[in-house]
């Protein structure tokens, strides 16, 4: 039954009953499971008003006209942590619900992000409640009434709107209780607690923004520009001095009254055109398909310019995603409000309008962040987590106890696969005294570096090409280190053989205990890894086999922290702190100044017990910090 909930004169249909909001109030409070929807003016929850709330279940809608009528009864039934409340996308009705009501969820159940928990790993599935709709009930929902809400003036609502509103509640509970079925199944009930569980932490940050100084962004966003532009000048005379790029280089140079004539580009080739690259690389590889990243990669020792191009093609991407369009993502309130992904194939994060996942790690980006007069950042991140995570997963005697010892795990595992090598690598006035610490001079500093790069890439399944390319060595040289490095830790290796086999004769790959998130791998079948003609689908399933488990639990662990802050911060309200960022292990949060050094050692810890829920052996730590400009 749907029941309407607004002016007296609005009241009169004949397909949804009057009533008072007290009642529906009344009957609510006595529910354990809840639907809710919003609909608002537009999508921007800061300027777009909330104009209608919805709330009930399979039997029962209440349909509330929020342009006259406030939803503030429904605040203890809201912020309730007993009774669930099923959304779909609860970020977004959450943020409009809190700018516009002053009220804050609990206890929710999303069910996008539980369908997104079964079929982690699937591309072009459908996650939209229309999805969904049809999906588990066979119904085909009409979401172009939902475009009639944006323009509504003082006009009533309409029979078509007001029923679209209840239907939008009616289905969510029979969803709900579908997915909850194939939940258990798969045993990822503690998975999908997780995920509504940090929902609730990633919209608060969504609400909240990190304040942006503009001034500085736009003079780095200048300079970052220029430095693409010299890299743009500098593939010119790379063509320009290749004789067998000749058919590239313009017959005639026009001027105009405004560019000195030695600053008149001298060829025909447009680098931003990936059709144009092409064809200038096919002088030197007739075969090559693209230009993408890894298709070039691999020929980037060979050939200078390649390596120079994927130079520019990194510098131009900083100054066009990072540079003065970036700017266009600034607020009313002169605050970046990105919107998060929660779920991508591994289970970690990703963020869009902007993309704060892949901010720039130099802090000339970061410390354009800054916290207001009398506040600060405290920030803390889990020191060498993925190393932790392999450290658990290999059981490597050497590592675990180099983590156990707070050693430089760097230079222990360089010291290993160098041997000798290693031993020879002091330079003149060089401190180093043991394996166990760090040590900057030349020579051992560049071999650490090496070890380095191999003990990160084993969490993104760096293969020897991309090696070469990070470490500026030959292929050949790649192959002989990652060779030397499993055999200096075979415990390692067999560990990545093990995953790789898993979802190579499994289908999917899982997190670490205790949430096991799973990850299907959607081109799989039986016998595949037996087939020829599929060898390049089986490598990769075995490389996010191996790496799925690293950057999920990962991932796993940050939302756990996430979770922890949130419920600590509203137990206790006296500390002034808000979320305002998080990219993969770091958390960061803006705090009164006072209160800084008390809340870091709290963050750090909460986060500690995040760590030792998933890596009992307690080898991870929190490393926070203060600063008054966000920093990595």
């Amino acid at each position: 039954m749907i029941y309407f909930i607004g002016p007296d004169e609005a009241m009169k249909r004949d397909f949804a009953a009057k009533c008072s909001i007290e009642t529906a109030v009344k009957y609510c409070k006595d529910q354990n499971v809840l639907g809710v929807d919003t609909e608002t003016e537009g999508f921007d929850f800061l300027t777009k008003k909330m104009v209608m709330f919805q709330i009930g279940d399979k039997s029962n809608q209440f349909v509330v006209d929020t342009r006259y009528i406030s939803i503030e009864p429904f605040r203890n039934i809201l912020e309730s942590k007993k009774i669930v409340k099923i959304l779909h996308n609860v970020r977004f009705d959450y943020k409009v619900i809190k700018r516009w009501a002053k009220i804050e969820l609990e206890n929710v159940h999303d069910t996008m992000l539980a369908e997104q928990v079964l079929n982690c790993g699937k591309r072009n599935y459908g996650y939209g409640l229309k999805d969904l709709a049809y999906r588990y009930l066979g119904l085909s929902m009409d979401k172009e009434v939902r475009n009639r809400f944006i323009s509504l003036a003082g006009q009533p609502f309409d029979k078509d709107q007001i029923v679209y509103g209840a239907n939008d509640v009616k289905y969510l509970c029979e969803m709900r209780e579908m997915q909850l079925q194939s939940i258990q199944t798969f045993e990822l009930e503690k998975v999908l607690n997780l995920e509504n569980n940090a929902a609730l932490a990633f919209a608060d940050i969504e609400y909240n923004g990190i304040p942006l100084d503009v001034p500085g962004w736009k003079e780095i966003a200048s300079n970052s520009y220029d430095q693409a532009l010299k890299l743009e000048s500098e593939l010119d005379t790379a063509v320009l001095n290749d004789a067998r790029l000749e058919r590239f280089k313009a017959r005639y140079v026009q001027g105009d009254l405004f560019t000195p004539v030695q600053d008149l580009r001298k060829i025909n080739i447009k680098w931003s055109s990936p059709t144009q690259v092409l064809q200038v690389f096919r002088t030197y590889l007739p075969e090559l398909e693209n230009v993408n990243g890894k298709e070039i990669i691999i020929h980037s020792k060979k050939f200078p310019i390649i390596k120079q191009y994927i130079k520019y093609k990194e510098a131009m991407k900083l100054a066009t995603s990072y540079g003065e369009e970036f700017l266009k993502n600034v607020r009313v309130d002169g605050r970046i409000h990105t919107s998060f992904n929660q779920i991508l194939n591994t289970g970690r994060v990703a963020s869009n309008s902007p993309n704060m996942q892949q901010i720039p790690a130099d802090n000339k980006f970061r410390n354009c962040f800054v916290a207001k007069e009398g506040y600060v950042y405290v920030s803390a991140d889990y020191s060498s987590q993925e190393l932790c995570i392999i450290a658990e997963g290999s059981k490597d005697p050497v590592w675990r106890k180099v983590l156990e010892e707070g050693q430089d795990l760097h230079s222990v595992c360089a010291d290993l696969v160098y041997g000798q090598e290693w031993a020879n690598a002091a330079e003149e006035g060089c401190a180093y005294v043991s394996a166990k610490q760090k040590c900057n001079c030349f020579g051992h500093k560049k071999l650490r570096t090496n070890v380095k790069t191999v003990n990160f890439g084993l969490a993104y399944g760096m293969g020897p090409h991309k090696l070469a390319w990070t470490l500026d060595i030959s292929n050949e040289e790649a192959e002989d280190l990652i060779a030397k490095y499993f055999q200096a830790f075979p415990s390692i290796g067999k560990f990545l053989e093990a995953l790789g086999t898993y979802g190579k004769t499994r289908g999917h790959i899982r997190t670490y205990s205790p949430f096991r998130r799973v990850r299907w791998f959607e081109n799989w079948f039986a016998g595949i890894q037996f087939r020829k003609d599929k060898l390049g689908e089986v490598g990769a399933i075995e490389r996010a086999s191996k790496n799925t488990p690293i950057q999920g639990t990962g991932a796993d662990m940050t939302k756990l922290a996430l979770v922890k802050i949130r419920e600590y911060l509203k137990a206790n309200p006296r500390f002034d702190v808000q979320i305002v960022m998080t990219v993969h292990d770091q958390i960061d949060t803006i705090c009164k100044s006072d209160q800084a050094d008390e809340w870091k050692g709290i963050m750090a810890k909460l986060m500690e017990e995040a760590g030792a829920e998933i890596l009992p052996s307690g080898l991870l730590k929190a490393d926070p910090n203060i600063s008054d400009k966000w920093e990595k």
